[in-house]
């Protein structure tokens, strides 16, 4: 009988008329069309032994078969679907009425085999037979068929039955373990091996990744695990669990593993490494601001200029004390050229292929000096957003200049003698102690001594940085080298400011050999500078010196008695300066503020600034000079 239309549409297996005279599909129902890629149009558009490829040969005799004696049968055919996708199919024919056409049922192979495996399940269920015993069999057959991969294989390999026993296992696995067979085999993996994390917590069965293909059929890879060995040492995996099917259930999983210990001993060097570059880098990056910063002054000292006694005497103490890694405190008044010294002391030292480091004590914040000295890390305080290295670290296989080292808070002088004796330091927030190899040179204008007899400085550490002490003489010591020093900075003023073929008349060097430079050899460069900007003809006048020396300048609060008859500008103008000094002796260099020269001479700070920089006039010069009123 016919097969009705209606029941061709709605069969859930693929049908197709075929007429094998015309090599033509004839029609297609629904299942057909979704096997086949598409309709009968579709199929039509090529003769149908174009969907055959290799089973042409088996075709024929098919036909053959199904036209002369139907039904016919055959599990041999492969079918090319309209995306040249290879489907292998058991087919069944039979003649239509008319005896030219034929109707084909196609089932595919992957169908057919999960079908008979859910009815062979379902029987075993019916008869209360689990059928563990064939799935021991899936592993011995795994592992005998297996047996050269498994023995040659440098990965380990072991196999899980769905409670978590250990089935087989290879001999990489048992040599990375150092768990023999024995010990393995019908055991819970999980807990003999796969107990613990990486940090020592406890790994509960239920998340693990090789359990979790029991329950989902999925493969899960691992690349950062730890298994553990017999010795109870953690040994660091990566693994890949593969779920085993038997019959359509799911039975197992094998799990191949690696040893990544040298990977990650590789990673973990690669890591300190990169931090060591990082660290590197950031350390040339500060160095390179710090230098950059220092650039003018290294300009601004480049050498010492003079040929008096007490320059000949320093130098020959510089030549001695340079070579060595002993601990130098310089002394003397404001602007003498104790950071030339330093610098002098560093050039001519095995330590001159690295920086010289400077700090100004007198400048850095009280609450800032030990994350400054020995820097700090992220999150050490607020506003510490990142790492920073401290000036101990850059200086490292240096020099350290410490300028003003008597403003260094009493509270921070034993970290600093610390680390002169061991050369050890924390940075502030970091409990590693970090090591430096740093040579010390510290400069002070102020007397230590006494501020150790005050309880102001520590004597320990006065003893530990006045190893080898120099003088720096002020300039009215050494005169003599007032012109060498004139000429010195005339020439770098005129470079400066673009004014060459400036002069000092021999007259002129007289007037600054009669000066007393009370702020030394930083005023002597100030003055020489200032005459090059205002000179009008290339010759340098000095007068305003003449009357500055022969007048001692006297203090605020005993003002000179007034001369009959006016006063010139220029003699107004000496005894406005005379008076401004006089109050930055009494203040102690302090020009605004409480008692500051500001106030004593009633006047605006903003005034009296702009007249000291008129004048050439250095507050800090008079630090030390007087007492702050």
């Amino acid at each position: 009988m016919p097969l009705s239309d209606q029941a061709f549409q709605v069969v859930p297996y693929a049908m197709l008329i075929v007429d094998p005279f015309t090599d033509r599909v004839v029609k297609v129902n629904p299942a057909a069309e979704a096997l086949m890629g598409g309709g009968a149009d579709g199929l039509n558009a090529r003769p149908f032994s174009h969907c055959l490829s290799a089973s042409l040969p088996l075709w024929v005799s098919f036909t053959d078969e199904a036209l002369s004696s139907p039904p016919a049968w055959s599990n041999d055919l492969v079918l090319l679907d309209l995306g040249r996708q290879p489907h292998k199919v058991e087919v069944s024919a039979v003649p239509l009425p008319g005896g030219r056409e034929l109707l084909l049922t196609l089932i595919e192979h992957d169908t057919v085999e999960r079908r008979r495996a859910q009815a062979e399940l379902g029987r075993q269920h019916r008869s209360g037979k689990v059928g563990w015993q064939r799935i021991e069999q899936v592993f011995e057959r795994i592992e005998r068929q297996n047996q050269l991969i498994l023995g040659a294989a440098g990965e380990g390999i072991y196999g899980l039955d769905a409670k978590g026993q250990t089935t087989f296992v290879n001999p990489a696995a048992e040599r990375m373990l150092g768990w023999g067979s024995a010990d393995m085999v019908g055991h819970d993996a999980h807990r003999l091996f796969h107990h613990t994390r990486t940090d020592g917590s406890e790994y509960p069965v239920q998340q693990c990744p090789i359990h979790a293909a029991f329950s989902d059929g999925q493969v899960h890879r691992v690349d950062d695990e730890v298994f553990w060995h017999k010795n109870g040492q953690p040994v660091p995996v990566e693994y890949t669990s593969t779920p085993i099917f038997e019959m359509g259930r799911l039975v197992g999983a094998v799990v191949l593993f690696r040893d990544i210990s040298e990977r990650k001993l590789n990673e973990q060097r690669l890591h300190e490494a990169l931090e060591e570059v990082r660290s590197l880098k950031r350390r040339l990056e500060l160095e390179n601001q710090y230098l950059q910063e220092e650039i003018t002054a290294e300009l601004n000292h480049s050498e010492i200029v003079g040929e008096s006694p007490a320059v000949a005497q320093l130098i020959h103490q510089i030549a001695l004390v340079a070579p060595t890694d002993a601990n130098v405190l310089i002394h003397g008044e404001s602007g003498t050229g104790k950071e030339l010294i330093a610098r002098a002391i560093h050039a001519d030292s095995a330590r001159s292929d690295r920086p010289l480091i400077r700090v100004n004590c007198a400048a850095i914040p009280r609450d800032l000096f030990e994350s400054e000295f020995f820097g700090h890390v992220k999150g050490a305080f607020t506003g510490a957003t990142s790492d920073r290295l401290g000036r101990f670290e850059l200086a490292d296989g240096g020099t350290l200049f410490l300028d003003e080292v008597g403003e260094i808070p009493l509270e921070l002088q034993g970290k600093l003698l610390r680390v002169l004796q061991d050369q050890e330091f924390e940075r502030v927030g970091e409990n590693r102690t970090r090591e430096v190899n740093v040579r010390m040179i510290a400069a002070t204008n102020r007397d230590l001594q006494e501020m150790v007899a005050a309880g102001t400085f520590r004597e320990d550490l006065f003893f530990r940085l006045n190893v080898f002490p120099i003088a720096s003489v002020p300039l009215r010591q050494r005169i003599e080298d007032v012109p060498l020093l004139a000429q010195h900075f005339l020439k770098r003023a005129c470079q400066k400011f673009n004014k060459p073929g400036e002069r000092i008349p021999l007259a002129q060097l007289e007037i600054l050999k009669s000066y007393a430079w009370p702020g030394n050899i930083r005023e002597l460069e100030n003055v020489i500078e200032r005459q090059v900007i205002v000179s009008q003809d290339r010759r340098l006048v000095f007068d305003d010196l003449l009357s500055a020396s022969s007048t001692p300048a006297l203090p605020a609060s005993q003002p000179e008695a007034p001369e009959s008859g006016p006063l010139s500008e220029q003699e107004l103008a000496r005894r406005q300066r005379d008076n401004a000094i006089a109050a930055l002796m009494q203040s102690a260099g302090k020009v605004s503020g409480a008692g500051g020269a500001a106030e004593l001479l009633g006047i605006k700070p903003t005034t009296l600034f702009s007249r000291l920089r008129r004048w050439g006039v250095e507050p800090a010069d008079y630090k030390a000079n007087g007492e702050a009123g």
